[in-house]
């Protein structure tokens, strides 16, 4: 902020051609009595003259009003009752000195009391305060007018949003942060500034002021601390929040925030377009990427992630929020990387290297992530088919790797919804002649079928006669049409049998 003297009581009995004399032992006085701001000057003989005073000006007196009987504790407690900062004593005009009594009461009472020497008119006190509130007026304009050209110079730099927000926290000699929308800082100055806990409780704050829709600053505490909260954006449109470790702005600093809030909504739209539009060209090289052909991307993108690579394909993930993230982790920590949106989620690839990288996103977004195995970019389409497949037999959170649902069966990669309705079609008819007969020929048939089709140990695993298994094999494939001889039968079977569900 700016360092101009501020217009106090302080600054007013510093002036050395005025010849001001603080009477009253300044450490026996409130603490700050001295160095709060001075609104006005204002001279008055009344006994009381506290219907015609404003709260924080200094009053001055010549004492004509105090008689013999005067009753100094009423009149020096009307003033500290009615906000009254100081008391200026003009002596030497209808009497010598100070009046022991009043220096008495004042410091009862913690108000600063000051001698106006008789060479001093009234009018040269109120003019010098005048001339230092004007000063100091002209002063912050100046601050003003020289910060908003400071700003508008910090926008023109690369990442002109975050020098914006550096030399906003510099100009006012306060912390800066700025979160997003999820309430995850974005940006702060200076960045080691403020503890964890109180990142933390901003972040939560900024989120319900954003979900609350609301536009106007607010101001809470944390850790002792006082912030001031201002929303980005207008509306329905809300981009985040600015946060200000300071207890209050004075008119000139709230302008310049509120043309740094302007500049920030006005960026953040800028950079959302230019989001949109990456995310689109991402999309369109993503389909010459799946016609195994790398050479369009890398002319485009200058690089990718070095072969070989692992392609991945995230479910039901918030597309904006995680590629926002994404991109801001690539940057931190240079990860080459590729991602676009497509039908069939959100398309990831990372050097093998990274793979982990797929874990953390799927822990902090709860998605599922399906994950192929190594490939170069000429099997980029089957990488992508591979975490396709594995997308669809991830149930929970988590990432499915490829090479781990093929590892035991292929039945597991035929296992779609479409063939577990098709399997459970073909054995309804089974199904219902033992639900109907409390027979288990589904089970006969299992047990037969784990058993090669050969009836002596079969047999003996239910616990019946071989004449008995094979009359129910018989049976089973008369409800079913199916001649189970033969061995496409009895694989048909054994699909339908490890498709359908139980």
């Amino acid at each position: 902020m700016d360092a101009t003297e501020q217009p106090t009581l302080r600054a007013l009995l510093g002036r050395r051609d005025l010849g001001l004399r603080l009477v009253s032992d300044e450490s026996d006085l409130p603490s700050g009595s001295l160095d709060r701001p001075l609104r006005w000057v204002h001279s008055s003989d009344l006994g009381d003259p506290t219907p015609f005073l404003a709260e924080d000006l200094a009053l001055l007196t010549t004492g004509t009003q105090f008689d013999a009987d005067a009753d100094l504790d009423v009149y020096v407690g009307r003033l500290s009752d009615r906000g009254v900062l100081g008391l200026g004593f003009g002596t030497d005009v209808h009497r010598a000195g100070i009046p022991d009594d009043l220096i008495t009461e004042c410091a009862r009472r913690g108000m600063p009391l000051f001698e106006v020497p008789y060479r001093t008119p009234f009018i040269a006190v109120a003019r010098a305060h005048s001339e230092a509130i004007a000063a100091q007026a002209y002063a912050r304009r100046s601050w003003a007018l020289d910060t908003q050209r400071a700003l508008a110079l910090a926008a023109l730099r690369p990442r002109g949003l975050d020098a914006t927000l550096a030399e906003l926290g510099r100009r006012l000699g306060a912390w800066v942060g700025m979160y997003d929308t999820a309430g995850i800082l974005q940006m702060s100055h200076p960045r080691s500034e403020l503890p964890a806990s109180s990142l933390s409780s901003l972040g939560e704050r900024a989120t319900e002021v954003l979900a609350r829709g609301l536009e106007a600053g607010q101001s809470l505490t944390i850790d002792d601390q006082t912030f001031m909260l201002f929303t980005v954006g207008r509306g329905g449109k809300l981009r985040g929040v600015i946060a200000l470790a300071v207890d209050a702005l004075d008119p000139e600093a709230r302008t310049v925030v509120t043309s740094v809030i302007a500049m920030a909504g006005l960026a953040l739209e800028q950079s959302d377009q230019l989001a949109r539009s990456r995310r689109r060209l991402h999309s369109q090289l993503l389909g010459s990427l799946l016609d195994d052909d790398p050479s369009l991307a890398r002319r485009v993108l200058g690089s990718m992630p070095p072969a070989p690579v692992v392609v991945a394909v995230a479910a039901d993930a918030p597309a904006g929020p995680l590629i926002d993230w994404w991109e801001r982790r690539r940057s931190e920590h240079g990860t080459a990387s590729f991602l676009a949106e497509s039908p069939d989620g959100v398309v990831l690839c990372v050097a093998m290297a990274d793979e982990a990288l797929l874990d953390e996103v799927a822990v902090r977004f709860g998605i599922r992530i399906g994950a192929s195995g190594s490939e170069s970019y000429d099997a980029f389409s089957r990488a992508h088919a591979q975490a396709v497949a594995a997308l669809r037999q991830q149930t929970d959170t988590g990432v499915a790797h490829y090479t781990d649902t093929v590892g035991s069966s292929i039945l597991s990669a035929l296992a779609t919804d479409e063939a577990r309705l098709v399997a459970e079609s073909r054995l309804a008819p089974l199904r219902d002649h033992d639900a109907r007969s409390g027979a288990d020929l589904e089970g006969s048939l299992r047990v037969w079928l784990e058993h090669d089709a050969k009836a002596e140990p079969a047999a003996a695993a239910l616990g019946v006669h071989r004449h008995t298994l094979r009359s129910r094999i018989a049976q089973a494939g008369t409800i079913l049409g199916a001649d189970l001889s033969t061995f496409p039968a009895r694989a048909e079977l054994w699909t339908l049998l490890q498709t359908a569900r139980d």
